[in-house]
Formats: structure tokens, sequence, C-alpha cells
């Protein structure tokens, strides 16, 4: 068996962001399953409504975590050397990162700006919501002259409608769709060095 290596080696990633990449992927459907049980088979204020909000506001905190520790731990570590392709695949391959990347750190953090309830699910995750941090009175009372009630529906409308119905799933689907490309069309390693 090959030796695993836990950091990036010119040829492969290694152990720890493979493990983040899955555990996001992972994550990133488990808050889609939690809030789509909420709203498609529990009734408001009920306890089952309830726990399905927690379980996603805890999963989104999580992502949230995970992906600025994949940020930092990919600036730390080297990049494994892209497979031969041409210019165009490899800017669209760049440019498809850096969109997913962007929309993993705005989505966690439009969804806890715009809740207007506490993560209370496991002590792991007791937060406040944002409206009683001192960063809401510091960003949007004081710099902004704001309140939570203005900030709210432009919090909730780029996390539900813009990126929960349609970008997240398009960036996953062309994500999904070049890994495969790249394994079944081109037949190199690039799937295979994240599996």
């Amino acid at each position: 068996m090959k030796h695993q290596h836990f950091k990036n080696t010119e040829q492969a990633y290694g152990r720890i962001a493979k493990w983040i990449h899955w555990s996001v992927a992972i994550l990133f459907l488990l808050a889609y399953v939690s809030v789509y049980y909420r709203q498609w088979f529990t009734e408001e204020k009920t306890p089952e409504n309830w726990n399905a909000l927690q379980v996603h506001l805890s999963v989104g905190v999580t992502i949230g975590v995970l992906v600025l520790l994949r940020i930092i731990w990919k600036l730390i570590n080297v990049t494994p050397r892209a497979e031969p392709g041409t210019p165009m695949e490899h800017l669209a391959a760049k440019l498809g990162h850096y969109a997913l990347y962007l929309v993993m750190l705005v989505m966690p953090l439009t969804g806890y700006m715009g809740t207007g309830a506490n993560t209370e699910f496991f002590f792991l995750f007791d937060i406040s919501k944002f409206a009683d941090t001192w960063i809401y009175q510091a960003l949007v009372v004081d710099g902004l002259n704001s309140s939570f009630e203005a900030i709210e529906p432009t919090m909730d409308f780029i996390h539900k409608e813009i990126g929960g119905k349609w970008l997240v799933w398009i960036l996953i689907l062309g994500h999904a769709m070049a890994a495969m490309y790249h394994h079944f069309v081109k037949r190199d390693n690039t799937l295979k060095r994240m599996l």
C-alpha cells in the first residue's frame, strides 16, 4: 500500500486536504437535506421544525470553519501540479475553484447574518445570533447606521435565492462534471488525486 501523506505533494493532495474537501461536500448535502426537510415535512413552531433549523445552522457554521481551515491549509501547502491541458481548461479550473471558495464563504456568512435565531445545537454550537454580537453593533448599527430588520432581506436573498436555489447547485454540478470529464474523457489523475 502506498504511503499517504498528511500534507500535499506535487503529485497529490494529502490526507488533510482530502478530509476537508469530502467533509465539506457531505456537510453541504446535509445542509440542504435539513433545510428541505424543514420546509417540506414539518410545521412551523414545532420541535421537528426547530431541530431541523438547528441542524442547518450548526452544519452551516461547521462548513464556514472548515472552509477557513481549508484556505489556510491551501496557503501553507504546495498545490499539486495541474494535469496537462489547454490554457482555457486551466483558466476555467482556476475560476471555478475561486467561485467555489467564494460561495463556500458567502453562504455561511450570509446565513448567519440573516438568521434571527441563536444556534443552540449541542454544546459546540451555542452561538449568539448576529444581532446580539459586538460585530453587528460595530458594523451594522454604528458603521451603516442600520438595523437587523434592514439587512435581513438582503442577507436572506443572497443566501436563499441566489446561493441556495441556483449558484451552489450550478457550481457543484460544474465541479462534479469537470471531475468526471477528467476521469472518463481525459483519463488523467485529477479525480484520483482527491480520492
